[in-house]
């Protein structure tokens, strides 16, 4: 074979893959990058006895330079790694590995750390390289330095192998490219010819389903390409077995912490491909990582085609002015970044400050804190904005009849007519000791909104759980707010029963609700309840589901379910913005993620001091426009405690 091979390392291991390749290529042996590469190298091994990531990074910028793909091996902590294979017209480098692999270790910051020392100064040699161990990685590089030589497929794309060099047990784990990294992946400017929205066809997997792809073709690729322990995008995973459905929650590992990110089905293998989703749902909400943001100006200059950020509400000028308020007021003036979404009811794109884009933007420095409300991931985009809307909905229902202490209709939840709801309920009932009521809490919208409260028969554990479900099928509204529940139902009680006392505390100085968990931990306890009777009131007749709701339209295609949301808020002059966040992670898989935002809907807030109702006057007319009072509501006569959303 006449092929060129360059080797560049010292140490045992550099010199056992030269002895048993140097009879069957061409060898060029260096110790370093000093002297370049020859012309006619067409592959390179990078290997030593020890770790040294700063070599890795020469090794980067060359050999992409130099068009040459390469192959990595070397020692750490007791464990050789080989791999990445890295090819100098592709995404996913050895780099992208690294950061993989940091994220989801336990020790992420100590071995972070460790990086940059180990950049200007490592060690020779590991102190588990020994000679059985070295042998064996050195034979594992050979065959795959043969297979890319002869070009059979390798093992090593987007893959890298790990060998404990105490036992030889060798392990093979995937990993994604990082969209952010600086040596091997290309982020396209954000403009707003990638924001505009031409809605295509979406065709339902069946006449029952409001998805586009079914979970037995996802489950082919998430746990596949999104769940790993050692390097995965998702790190781990854990099973409920006190929930009275089946949860399962994954870990999506950030540097500075951890998120855990929940499914909750009827099946424990359906829970987990609903949780890698919430994972990746979470991940493309935080940041942008899909395209690159280029606009930095004040809304002043900009007001032709961008969004005013008091449409979607901003905070009082007293919670401004508050001592320590990690937040500043609004300022025209004052430059800040934007992205581009789309508006429907311009039919253009439009310019959105990142910081309501991306619900980790601010970090504290901009006007609001942003949730995730309105993310939402699909098998196609047009899935993905019908499900953005449909919790947009969903929370906005929720909060109006918190605010404005709606007493709503109670839904009788053996009207509906299907018996797996009526066993979600009994199973609540006698699993867990709970008594499930259900509410309409459909808005001006139309959209079928349902409030449900879990109260507990017990006499120990947390009282009451309040949760919500939005969907143009009233009963999957319905299925979706149990489903919530039963995440709290067993699972909280040690928990609260331990914090008793701090809950207590809560609940008559709200200033001391800071946190998303606060808000559910609170209403557990008994002392709370009186806040609910607004909804609680004994002797309120059951409304049956077809009295409260109108027939559900059928559809075959997802786009025009779509369709007729857009439509519904097209009647009420609002309009459904959208912000396409989708990452690289889900393009490789056709799946979309994107941020819905509905101005004058009104945003999931937790921690009471980020309460935000400024400019949003739907929560003081919409009461009265059905029926409820006679008379729009003054600010004042808001519900002043903090809301009871989990």
């Amino acid at each position: 074979m006449n092929r060129g091979l360059a080797v560049i390392g010292k140490g045992g291991l550099a010199d056992l893959v030269t002895r048993e390749l140097s009879a069957l290529c061409r060898i060029v042996c260096l110790s370093d990058f000093k002297g370049g590469v020859q012309e006619d190298v067409d592959f390179a091994l990078v290997l030593h006895d020890a770790w040294h990531p700063s070599v890795h990074q020469e090794a980067e910028e060359l050999f992409r330079k130099e068009a040459i793909p390469w192959l990595r091996g070397f020692v750490a902590f007791g464990e050789g790694v080989i791999g990445p294979l890295v090819r100098p017209d592709l995404s996913g480098c050895t780099q992208c590995a690294d950061t993989r692999r940091l994220l989801a270790g336990r020790d992420r910051k100590e071995t972070w750390m460790l990086q940059q020392r180990l950049k200007t100064g490592a060690n020779s040699r590991d102190a588990w390289s020994s000679s059985t161990g070295l042998s064996q990685m050195a034979h594992l590089i050979v065959k795959e330095t043969m297979d890319v030589l002869q070009g059979n497929t390798s093992r090593l794309e987007e893959r890298v192998f790990f060998m404990d060099m105490k036992t030889l047990r060798s392990t093979s784990h995937c990993f994604l490219p990082d969209p952010l990294c600086p040596f091997c992946s290309y982020m396209p400017e954000d403009t707003p010819a990638r924001a505009r929205i031409s809605l295509q066809s979406s065709p339902k997997i069946s006449s029952k389903s409001y998805r586009s792809r079914s979970l037995e073709e996802l489950a082919g690729f998430l746990v596949k390409d999104y769940l790993d322990y050692k390097t995965g995008f998702l790190n781990g995973k854990m099973v409920d077995l006190m929930s009275p459905f089946a949860d399962v929650s994954v870990n999506l590992p950030m540097f500075d912490h951890d998120e855990a990110t929940a499914g909750r089905t009827h099946s424990y293998a359906e829970s987990e491909l609903t949780a890698i989703m919430e994972g990746l749902e979470r991940y493309c909400g935080m940041a942008p990582r899909g395209k690159r943001p280029v606009v930095n100006d004040s809304y002043r200059n900009l007001a032709e085609h961008a969004l005013h950020p008091a449409t979607v509400g901003l905070y009082a000028k007293e919670q401004y002015e508050r001592p320590h308020f990690p937040f500043k007021p609004f300022h025209p003036d004052e430059p800040i970044d934007w992205v581009w979404g789309y508006s429907f009811e311009r039919q253009n794109p439009i310019l959105i400050p990142q910081q309501l884009a991306y619900y980790s933007s601010s970090c504290g420095q901009g006007f609001i804190y942003e949730t995730s409300n309105g993310c939402a991931l699909g098998g196609s985009l047009e899935e993905a904005i019908f499900y953005g809307i449909m919790e947009v909905v969903e929370r906005d229902s929720f909060l109006l009849t918190w605010y404005a202490e709606l007493p709503l209709p109670r839904l009788d939840p053996y009207s509906a007519g299907d018996m797996e709801l009526e066993l979600m309920i009994q199973r609540l009932q006698t699993v867990a000791g709970f008594d499930v009521y259900l509410y309409n809490a459909t808005m001006e919208n139309g959209i079928p909104s349902v409030w449900a409260m879990a109260k507990n028969m017990k006499s120990k554990g947390i009282n009451l759980i309040c949760a919500a479900g939005a969907h143009p099928d009233p009963v999957r509204a319905a299925k979706s707010a149990v489903h919530e529940l039963s995440g709290m139902t067993l699972t909280l009680d040690g928990k609260f029963e331990e914090n008793r006392e701090q809950y207590r505390q809560m609940l008559y100085d709200p200033s001391l609700v800071t946190g998303m968990e606060d808000h559910s931990m609170l209403y557990s306890l008994p002392e709370a309840e009186d806040r609910l009777q607004f909804l609680l009131e004994e002797n309120r007749p059951l409304r049956a589901f077809q009295e409260e709701f109108d027939r559900v339209p059928m559809h075959s295609d997802l786009t025009d379910d779509l369709k007729d949301a857009l439509q519904a808020f097209h009647r009420l002059n609002l309009d459904v913005i959208v912000v396409d966040q989708t990452t690289p992670e889900l393009q490789r898989n056709e799946l979309y993620c994107v941020k819905v935002l509905i101005p004058g809907m009104l945003p999931m807030t937790f921690g009471q001091h980020l309460t935000r109702v400024i400019g949003l006057d739907r929560v003081l007319k919409v009461p009265a426009l059905l029926g409820y009072v006679k008379q729009p509501l003054l600010l004042n006569q808001l519900n002043p405690h903090p809301h009871p959303f989990p």
